[in-house]
């Protein structure tokens, strides 16, 4: 596949089979959602043939398509089969009974049929399951999709992927708008799935659970691996090395020949000579393609430490109207913990982050500051400076000027080369750093924030969903940079193992309560099992 003089892959010959769980791995602009269409038959390949199920279970990703319809019905949809037949068959019902034809009734009769093989007369109720497994309340499923947010949409989109079993599935981005209990759900939803699954995610922990294949784009081809995400990275590791350590002795080998050679070329050993050429030849190191895999550098340095409690709230509550989103909360936070913000997606865990901000010291945009509380009160400690990365990054970024004069702005004594050398670090090589912010992507945009941060260096940061639209090897290298970091962190984030791996306390948001349970996320799961048996 080509776009303009731009080759993705090409020569490409790989088999899903049924039963097996496939991830298609890459960073960022390698390709994978283009693979994802061309098997969806969205996209024709440049060149080659594909060969699909009639049935495909596919994730749409445009939220606006089904506005006009009903939750439940929109989900239902999945199955175009059923669905047809439900049209035509009301429709003909809608008809006078006297108008009703000799045809008519063998057409029903017809379409019963389809309605009963295709699970027609279970339909709403396995919608249902799907839509509740996913967070859509039942009181959403017989609203307009235009009623919905745009995470809700995304999650009905799920549904309707899901809907009807098809033989193979094809999800894109499938953990985006999903809080942990749906992402878990759907895991073990994936698990009992006797289909082909083909996914794409940036959820680490999402594709060592759920995929037994891998099916990576690198080198300009599609390569297969067996096992989850973890077992590709190694066995690609060990490949690259074997190959690389073989060429390092053919290397030696190769020198010491033609150091003979260059010796004795114009001396007496003619056959010799012509020998060892004949030998260099043979022993020619392999050619290493160049791997198109990018790897961002994080680190968070602090200018200096905050005092021993950087953070105290006592009695703090936010509702909206006759909405109680959060209910009286204290907590009181020690310099270096490091704290996950859990709970399903609407349950106040950016309302509580933004009741915080309002008055905090350091970093934080003025934007920022005009949140009103109903009650309490928010104390920010000595020498408290405070980093935000909000959850929605196109209001952080101001829009008309390039990334690099973005980024001066926050530290005017910082050097054109220091500038350089924090945006190289975060993928912004060369003439990218003069790249207009009018043009950034959602993964760009991220990264540039971080580089905001990293020039700032404060000693408290506020992370809300740093991980969304950030591909597989930039989250691990956000993840290694936190549990590196010696300041404080509050985290929002859906991503499993950067809450297993990062996370020191964890605040648990359900039905408005706040519940703060003092250690990690392995802990915490044990707790939370026990506690709801």
């Amino acid at each position: 596949m080509r776009f303009g003089g731009r080759i993705l892959f090409e020569d490409v010959t790989c088999s899903f089979m049924a039963g097996r769980r496939y991830a298609i791995t890459g960073p960022n602009g390698a390709g994978k959602t283009t693979l994802m269409k061309i098997l969806a038959g969205d996209f024709e390949p440049t060149k080659g043939s594909i060969s699909r199920p009639k049935k495909l279970g596919i994730l749409r990703q445009d939220q606006f398509a089904f506005d006009e319809f009903r939750v439940i019905d929109t989900v239902i949809m999945g199955n175009a089969p059923l669905w047809k037949a439900l049209q035509e068959r009301d429709a003909l019902y809608a008809k006078p009974h006297d108008k009703l034809t000799d045809k008519d009734g063998m057409r029903l009769g017809e379409l019963e049929g389809i309605v009963g093989e295709e699970g027609g007369y279970t339909a709403e109720a396995d919608a249902a399951i799907l839509l509740d497994g996913l967070g859509i309340e039942a009181s959403l499923h017989e609203r307009k999709m235009s009623e919905l947010q745009g995470g809700q949409k995304v999650r009905v989109l799920l549904s309707q992927a899901l809907f009807g079993n098809p033989p193979a599935l094809l999800l894109d981005e499938p953990t985006n708008h999903l809080d942990l209990d749906s992402v878990h759900w759907l895991q073990d939803y994936l698990h009992e799935y006797e289909g082909v699954l083909i996914v794409i995610s940036h959820d680490r922990h999402f594709l060592n659970s759920v995929c037994t294949h891998i099916a990576d784009i690198d080198y300009q081809t599609v390569i297969m691996y067996n096992g989850g995400y973890d077992d590709m990275v190694l066995a690609k590791t060990q490949i690259r090395s074997r190959i690389e350590a073989d060429n390092a002795v053919r290397e030696k080998k190769i020198a010491q020949l033609n150091e003979f050679i260059a010796r004795f070329s114009a001396g007496t050993r003619s056959s010799q000579v012509t020998s060892r050429k004949k030998e260099v030849e043979r022993i020619q190191t392999s050619e290493l393609a160049r791997s198109n895999i990018a790897r961002p550098y994080i680190r968070f340095d602090m200018k200096a430490p905050s005092g021993r409690h950087p953070l105290e709230c006592k009695g703090v509550a936010k509702s909206y109207d006759n909405l109680k989103v959060i209910l009286p909360f204290t907590a009181n936070v020690e310099r270096g913990e490091k704290i996950a913000l859990i709970g399903r997606n609407g349950s106040g865990k950016t309302t509580l982050l933004k009741s915080l901000l309002r008055n905090a010291t350091g970093y934080v945009d003025d934007a920022d500051r005009h949140f009103p509380i109903d009650v309490g009160t928010v104390k920010w400690g000595h020498e408290v400076a405070v980093g935000y990365f909000a959850q929605d990054t196109t209001d952080s970024i101001a829009r008309g000027t390039t990334c690099i004069e973005w980024l001066h702005q926050f530290d005017l004594q910082a050097s054109q080369e220091e500038l350089r050398g924090l945006l190289g670090q975060m993928l912004f090589s060369g003439e990218d750093a003069l790249k207009s912010t009018n043009a950034l992507s959602g993964g760009e945009s991220a990264r540039l924030i971080f580089c905001r941060l990293m020039l700032q260096k404060p000693n408290l940061l506020v992370l809300d969903e740093p991980t969304n639209h950030l591909d597989l090897e930039s989250i691990n290298a956000l993840n290694i940079a936190l549990q590196k970091y010696p300041g404080t962190v509050l985290l929002v984030t859906h991503d499993h193992d950067v809450i297993d791996e990062v996370a020191t306390r964890i605040w648990s948001f359900k039905g408005g309560h706040i519940e703060d349970f003092k250690g990690p996320y392995e802990e915490y799961l044990v707790y939370a099992q026990e506690k709801a048996s």
